[in-house]
């Protein structure tokens, strides 16, 4: 069974269907039984829905220097 911390690392692989179908399979019965990791879900797919169509000429240079620096250090252990 996937954790929480497992679902939140899984979730773009499992949006672009890059899962294997057993990992693909955890992951859904995780989301079915767990309201945050589903709320998660659902905010990750919103969140696609909502900039999918975004160009990276789309945004100024200002916001682009910010969400570089937002998200610099997001995979990094803490």
């Amino acid at each position: 069974m996937l954790t929480c911390a497992d679902v939140v690392k899984l979730v773009t692989q499992y949006m672009e269907d890059e899962l294997s179908p057993d990992d693909s399979r955890s992951f859904e019965e995780h989301v079915a039984i767990c309201p945050p990791c589903r709320a998660f879900l659902g905010q990750a797919r919103r969140t696609v829905e909502l900039t999918g169509e975004l160009k990276e000429t789309d945004l100024s240079p200002e916001v682009e220097a910010h969400l570089l620096e937002a998200f610099r250090d997001w995979n990094r252990p803490r």
